[in-house]
């Protein structure tokens, strides 16, 4: 009977708690919506027509497995257009557009529309494939409407957020969610460097480079992908963070035209249940560092293999992706503290945010003369290579640059790492121009691709 009594209270307390749905019963009420932010933040948003002109080889043999496998791309070059569609930011009044380099950043022919329909042309300043970022320039623009940045780590999820964009080329469009999640980074976009904001707002094909606002009508993120198998929105998309954005922004307004990352001279991995148990840390957290270039700022202020990092600016760090962003959001120059684990102890440190060094020097050359490698280009590997290509950390040898025509006939691409030439070890250019000159007319050159390693025979 007691505990009948108890739920009889409990229900009767609850039902006068909650008096289920009601009619907005003020005017204020009635009108909540997001047209006010709408209003302010559309204006900003613009549509961008690209295209560019690609040479597809168009081959005979095309058709016949055999043969298409036995020539390769042999055959005339047709030139070819691509159109590409997608959305853009203004966030200068000059005239400043950032947008996603997936949509913009091999275009040869830039055509942006306002929202107010006035279309300008636009000249790309920085485009940044790892990030999927494009920063755009409108000719001849001026007091134009522009959104401003909000600190992308005081978003919490639950956040409304809206969605502006060009979905499918209907125009512009508006659509309202939450973040949904924040740090994603499971994600193979650009260099697989990206830590991203995740909204159930819905995105589609042409959302591409748009806006993804708060409630105040700043800018927070750019709309750069979805997860879905149908290529429409299934409720999860995502966008990169403000603080990258601004930080691309501020380089291209500088006058970069590749955006520059501080080097961290580190490999590392997420720190999970197994490895937490064997550092002897109550719950899985960090990154554990595998690899310590020895010129790494990291070795410097203190850290080796072994330790795991913790938190990078004050916030926690739990993939190498989420290390990374934090390096690329504050930029070369200053410091960033860290905290880590080393022999099970927490310690703080500052960690200088450089530029990838340029040691040893690059010392380029080109492969000239009769030899069969004529028009090969190549160049030693250091920290400031290793980051263009995306070399492991501990890269070295000679990167080839340019295979030149019969490297590139006989298999040899831009990024491979000679090893060897004839039986001759490469470690520096002028061992690959000495060992190129060879008059023979047997060759083996031995390389690394991807991080395996094969072997090129052929005769001339």
């Amino acid at each position: 009977m007691r505990h009948a009594l108890s739920v009889l209270i409990v229900l009767t307390l609850a039902g006068a708690a909650w008096s289920g749905p009601r009619v907005p019963d003020s005017r204020a009420e009635i009108s909540l919506s997001f047209a006010p932010v709408v209003r302010e933040a559309a204006p900003a948003v613009v549509n961008i027509y690209a295209r560019r002109v690609v040479a597809e080889r168009v081959s005979p043999f095309a058709k016949d497995p055999f043969f298409r496998d036995l020539f390769g791309d042999l055959g005339r070059a047709v030139p070819r257009v691509q159109n590409s569609l997608g959305s853009g930011v203004i966030v200068a009044p000059d005239g400043v557009v950032v947008s996603n380099y997936h949509v913009v950043g091999q275009a040869t022919d830039i055509r942006v529309v306002l929202n107010d329909r006035r279309e300008f042309d636009a000249e790309v300043l920085l485009a940044d494939e790892q990030s999927d970022l494009a920063v755009l320039r409108l000719e001849g623009a001026e007091d134009l409407p522009a959104l401003p940045f909000r600190d992308s780590d005081s978003l919490e999820v639950g956040e409304l957020v809206l969605a502006i964009g060009n979905p499918f080329g209907i125009g512009q469009t508006v659509s309202s969610g939450i973040v949904s999640g924040l740090a994603r980074s499971g994600l193979s976009i650009g260099g697989g460097r990206g830590l991203f904001i995740q909204t159930d707002a819905a995105i589609n094909p042409g959302n591409s480079g748009g806006a993804l606002v708060d409630m105040a009508g700043r800018l927070v993120g750019i709309n750069t992908a979805i997860l879905s198998r149908s290529g429409g929105s299934n409720g999860i998309g995502f966008a990169i963070p403000a603080d990258l954005v601004r930080r691309v922004v501020a380089q291209a307004e500088a006058g970069r035209d590749r955006f520059q990352r501080p080097w961290a001279g580190v490999s590392a991995q997420a720190v999970d249940a197994g490895l937490a148990e064997g550092f002897g840390m109550g719950r899985p957290q960090g990154v554990v560092l595998t690899e310590v270039h020895p010129a790494s700022p990291f070795r410097e202020a203190g850290l080796g293999v072994g330790d795991v990092v913790l938190e990078a600016g004050g916030a926690p760090v739990n993939s190498p992706q989420a290390l990374f962003f934090r390096l690329s959001a504050e930029g070369v120059g200053g410091r960033l503290d860290i905290a880590f684990l080393s022999d099970g102890k927490r310690r703080e440190a500052e960690v200088a945010l450089i530029a990838p060094p340029e040691t040893p020097p690059r010392a380029p050359v080109t492969v000239g003369g009769r030899s069969v490698l004529a028009g090969l280009k190549a160049m030693n590997v250091n920290p400031a290579v290793a980051a263009e290509y995306g070399l492991p950390t501990d890269a070295a040898g000679v990167l080839v640059a340019d295979p030149g025509g019969v490297g590139a006939r006989v298999g040899l691409r831009a990024g491979d790492i000679v090893l060897g030439i004839n039986g001759t070890a490469i470690t520096t250019t002028d061992d690959l121009a000495r060992a190129a000159a060879e008059a023979t007319r047997r060759w083996t050159v031995e390389y690394i691709r991807g991080g395996r390693r094969s072997v090129l025979r052929f005769r001339v």
